[in-house]
């Protein structure tokens, strides 16, 4: 066995960036940026008004003053006057300030009467103006690699790029393996049970921005293996379930060898998910994921999605970590580093976590109420109440 450090790095290794693609403005949300965005223009491209009111010379913005009113300027559409002493421009928010003006007094502040107006005894300190280039100027930058935000999408637009180069989607394909399976809305036989795996791991690769294909279920069977592998071809990312432990049954590495695959490593040194083999199977990886449900679904989040960020050029490492207080004493642990799926609640300084009595690998009523994956590190001493112990927050990516 080796540990999860070093699995990961290996992973890693195999997971290289899969190329770039350019999109419309409308299909970028939630693509990684792969080339910075380059403004074209100024934001704003004038000094704009930041109020409803009217635009005066701020030398005359003296509370009882009267002033003519010469004109009117909506949102895009430039007055092309000039304003003198004396005078005001009716103006709305976002409409370019006329030359002259360099303040605007909000309507609030202004009585008016017919074409004069009169300022109030209180005006605010503010210009209500927006200087143009205030947001951006041309030649700034969104910087790449990110993945693009609503806002940043936003910003984009802003900055008057209509196509945006964006990492490729990696194409993941997902095989269960099992004569134990069916698929759900299937009538499943005494000894059958309904296939989950990779049904979870579809919808987190797809909130990952990677496409994932789920290919019919592999039977124990060589020809079964062998044809479903066929039908994977293509795809940068192969993900079996199942299959891959030592049993009579388990013939994925198997069959997988027999096609070619070039493995990295098999058996890592943690709960849930010992049964992990990863390596390159001509033009893909390969990644082979413990049949029990949480291991696949555990060991998913921490190989599988740094491995996607990789291959859309995000960079690799682990899974975030935070710190947080023991809701429970927990006893030493044992050769393998253990993930413990776990519920966060508030405490004084740091979050209180506490595991769940069960961490049976087949209970996916837990993983779904888990907000987070305690981490119990190999060879843990006995742990009280109260203590600071780490872990990978599991609510905005399983919720």
């Amino acid at each position: 066995m080796i540990s999860v450090e070093d699995a990961l790095a290996t992973c890693l290794e195999l997971a290289h960036p899969v190329g770039t693609e350019t999109v419309d403005m409308i299909d970028a949300g939630g693509r990684v940026l792969a080339q910075p965005v380059i403004a074209r223009r100024d934001q704003p491209p004038f000094s704009a008004s930041a109020m409803d009111g009217y635009a005066v010379r701020d030398v005359e913005a003296i509370p009882g003053r009267r002033l003519r009113v010469v004109g009117e300027a909506p949102a895009g559409h430039y007055w092309p006057g000039t304003i003198g002493p004396g005078e005001a421009l009716r103006i709305f928010t976002g409409a370019p300030l006329p030359a002259g003006a360099d303040r605007v007094v909000i309507q609030e502040d202004v009585e008016r009467d017919g074409d004069r107006i009169t300022l109030g005894r209180a005006l605010g300190s503010g210009m209500n103006v927006r200087p143009s280039g205030a947001d951006f100027v041309a030649g700034d930058l969104l910087g790449a690699p990110r993945r693009l935000s609503p806002a940043d999408v936003a910003l984009a637009a802003a900055m008057n790029a209509p196509r945006l180069t964006v990492s490729r989607r990696p194409e993941v394909a997902l095989i269960a393996t099992g004569d134990e399976l069916v698929s759900p809305g299937e009538t499943p036989a005494p000894d059958q049970i309904i296939a989950s795996n990779t049904y979870g791991l579809k919808a987190r690769i797809e909130a990952e921005g990677a496409i994932a294909r789920l290919l019919p279920i592999a039977r124990d069977q060589r020809e079964s293996l062998e044809q479903v592998f066929d039908l994977a071809k293509g795809a940068d990312l192969i993900v079996t379930v199942g299959g891959a432990s030592v049993g009579d049954h388990d013939l994925v590495g198997e069959v997988a060898a027999s096609l070619g695959m070039e493995r990295a490593f098999y058996n890592v040194a943690m709960r849930p998910g010992k049964p992990l083999m990863a390596g390159r199977m001509g033009d893909a990886i390969l990644l082979g994921l413990p049949g029990n449900p949480v291991s696949a679904m555990v060991c998913g989040e921490l190989f599988l999605i740094p491995m996607l960020h990789a291959m859309m050029g995000l960079g690799g490492g682990p899974r975030p970590r935070k710190w947080a207080r023991l809701g429970t004493d927990l006893p030493e642990n044992g050769p393998r580093e253990h993930y413990m799926r776990a519920e966060l609640s508030s405490g004084e300084d740091l979050p209180v976590i506490t595991p769940y009595g069960s961490q049976d690998s087949s209970l996916l009523t837990i993983l779904s109420g888990a907000s987070a994956l305690l981490v119990r590190p190999v060879g843990a001493p006995r742990a009280r109440a109260g203590e600071r112990v780490e872990f990978v927050p599991l609510t905005s990516l399983f919720s």
